[in-house]
């Protein structure tokens, strides 16, 4: 599961950016509309746009890289 990593960047990024998990059973359309269609899924978002997606799992540590990314303005995040 991917929580205990979420958790971790939740803690990691608190101030800097917002960090959710969201229940896709529970919330189909948005699952739909992010053509989310295997979990663990992560999404990084900027000013309400998705900017990276991945599915699979990833460590703490490449999920803060990706969002890091995105919050400095970096074209692509990488792993």
């Amino acid at each position: 599961m991917a929580a205990p990593q979420v958790a971790a960047l939740a803690r990691d990024l608190a101030g800097k950016a917002v960090v959710l998990k969201v229940d896709t059973e529970s919330n189909q359309e948005l699952a739909a509309s992010l053509r989310i269609q295997s979990i663990p899924n992560f999404v990084v978002f900027d000013k309400g746009r998705p900017v990276f997606q991945r599915a699979g799992l990833a460590s703490a540590r490449e999920m803060r890289n990706w969002v890091e990314a995105a919050i400095s303005g970096a074209a692509q995040p990488t792993s």
